[in-house]
């Protein structure tokens, strides 16, 4: 399974990311704003799936995607903590510099 971290780091996955932060959508649609085909769009759906980042319902005989909260909210507290720590880092080493 691929995580939140590593699925971004594809740019096109990043722009479908980007994209569904505005709202549900169709892959014809993403596929439509994108410079790649819509079978490569499925497939970057796919991983952005399986990282836990998009979720996916019917609407009629389309797909809608969009953002999982949950899987944001996973990022957010991984980058959270990192700041937290790289922040103390830097304070400590401003209060005490060898």
């Amino acid at each position: 399974m691929t995580n939140g971290m590593d699925a971004l780091g594809d740019p096109t996955r990043r722009a479908i990311f980007e994209r569904l932060a505005k709202g549900p959508t169709a892959v014809g649609e993403l596929a439509n704003e994108l410079p790649v085909s819509r079978p490569a769009v499925s497939q970057h759906l796919k991983v952005l799936k399986q990282a836990g980042l998009v979720t996916d319902r019917a609407a009629g005989t389309r797909r809608l995607y969009q953002l999982d909260p949950r899987g944001i909210a996973e990022l957010r507290a991984y980058f959270d903590a990192f700041w937290m720590h790289a922040l103390a880092a830097f304070k400590d080493a401003v209060e005490n510099p060898t």
